[in-house]
């Protein structure tokens, strides 16, 4: 199997990090919609009730940097160079629509649901959803 079969079976959605922040969160009480097509990206995870998005970004596909899960095939890298790019431009872009349509946002990245355990990582969640910061990522510093 090339890298490009391989690649092409990752899906986007319901994908294991994401699966663990949507199980943490709904076994601790918190309700939530999934995939909104109204919102402008399609965010994994809708709070309406906290007016809060979650997305659970994976540490390859968006470019994690600094972080030891992420790193550039050394196969075709002006290509996967050029699509990362423009992935972390299309998040910076969608985050600011989110933020200018009243909506607070949560980056969870697939590193956080590894190291973290998910009870760690709901009460993060819970603590930073009863907040009144914009914009925050998780983890919030690089590994």
């Amino acid at each position: 199997m090339d890298r490009s079969e391989m690649m092409s079976r990752i899906g986007s959605r319901n994908t294991k990090p994401e699966m663990v922040v949507r199980k943490g969160l709904h076994a601790a009480g918190f309700r939530y919609r999934l995939h909104a097509r109204n919102l402008p990206g399609s965010p994994d995870i809708v709070l309406p009730k906290y007016r809060s998005v979650i997305l659970v970004h994976g540490c390859f596909w968006h470019a994690h940097e600094g972080c030891r899960n992420f790193r550039l095939p050394k196969s075709n890298t002006d290509f996967w160079r050029e699509k990362l790019v423009l992935n972390a431009e299309r998040d910076t872009r969608q985050l600011k629509e989110l933020q200018d349509a009243g909506w607070r946002t949560l980056v969870v990245w697939e590193c956080a649901t590894r190291d973290f355990s998910t009870k760690k990582l709901v009460e993060t969640i819970a603590a930073w959803l009863h907040q009144e910061v914009q914009i925050v990522q998780i983890p919030d510093k690089q590994p």
